[in-house]
């Protein structure tokens, strides 16, 4: 517990957890683990799995004063009307506990559902400014208002998130990157990072994680142009990735090194950072010891 203490970072208030992965019972002993460390909120990704607002749901019926956010729920895969019916009904049902994290994903993930692709800043302009529109639903209760943030990375679409949202998701984004990002969206939005992170003391085992974590992104038109910007080029995505993609990428290392690592986004502007923990090879306990080692203060 000193080590804990001595490490604990105030702004880490976030897990990022894989829902789809874990039976009920499993996922509701896990969101009690993260309420019991002191953790703000729990992140579930919407995949073609449990219906994500369904899942956040049932944790958030398993719990007490843990928030769930969806992140990120598709906005191609409901329209703005669905999107808020569902965002109000949890918030009213659960005590105002409910966090929307929207985002586009991808062209694949659109034309899988029958969906043609369309500008991405035009698309979540037009769905933000639905969202904050009268809609045609009829109120119960007096729900809390629900916090929206928006997946963004490039400067359209922070400009977008500046505009109509309450803050934006980043992900695997360098500290520069992250300061670009606070400055487009101004001093009063709150701007998230997604960062995955490995425990270990083994630069391979750390990188190996690293390599596994990004991979599913290293063929995205998407990443790539965000690379690009931060010096990057097509032989760092190619061949699993290079070690300097992943180390810029990925926090991975002891304690010490994690810490520092995240006081960079501090300094860069970041207001909360979601744990994304990734085991080590051959040691799958380190995830939960990395998330244990950063929960907040009790």
């Amino acid at each position: 517990m000193a080590e804990q203490a001595e490490h604990s970072v105030p702004f880490v208030s976030a897990v990022m957890t894989a829902a789809d992965f874990f039976s009920p019972p499993q996922l509701v002993d896990r969101a009690r683990y993260l309420e019991g460390l002191g953790y703000d909120s729990m992140w579930i990704a919407d995949i073609f799995g449990r219906e994500v607002y369904v899942t956040a749901g049932f944790i958030l019926g398993a719990t007490s004063r843990l928030r769930v956010a969806t992140g990120i729920a598709h906005i191609y895969g409901r329209d703005a009307i669905a999107s808020a019916q569902a965002a109000r009904t949890l918030s009213e049902l659960y005590d105002g506990r409910f966090i929307q994290g929207l985002g586009l994903s991808h062209p694949s993930m659109a034309a899988i559902r029958g969906a043609e692709w369309e500008d991405p800043a035009t698309k979540a302009r037009n769905y933000l400014t639905a969202l904050r529109s009268e809609l045609p639903i009829r109120r119960t209760g007096n729900p809390a208002p629900v916090p929206i943030y928006l997946a963004a990375h490039g400067p359209k679409m922070l400009a977008v998130a500046a505009e109509l949202a309450d803050g934006a998701n980043v992900y695997m984004q360098t500290p520069e990157r992250c300061a670009e990002a606070r400055a487009i969206l101004g001093p009063d939005k709150t701007l998230n990072l997604l960062l995955p992170m490995c425990l270990t003391d083994d630069p391979a085992a750390g990188r190996a994680a690293g390599r596994k974590a990004i991979g599913v992104y290293l063929p995205l038109a998407a990443y790539h142009r965000g690379w690009r910007r931060s010096g990057f080029d097509e032989s760092d995505w190619s061949d699993g990735g290079s070690d300097r993609l992943v180390d810029a990428n990925v926090a991975w290392g002891s304690l010490d090194r994690i810490t520092a690592r995240l006081a960079e986004f501090r300094d860069a502007g970041v207001d909360h950072v979601i744990v994304a923990a990734n085991p080590a090879p051959g040691r799958p306990e380190s995830a939960n010891e990395l998330i244990e080692a950063l929960a907040p203060a009790r």
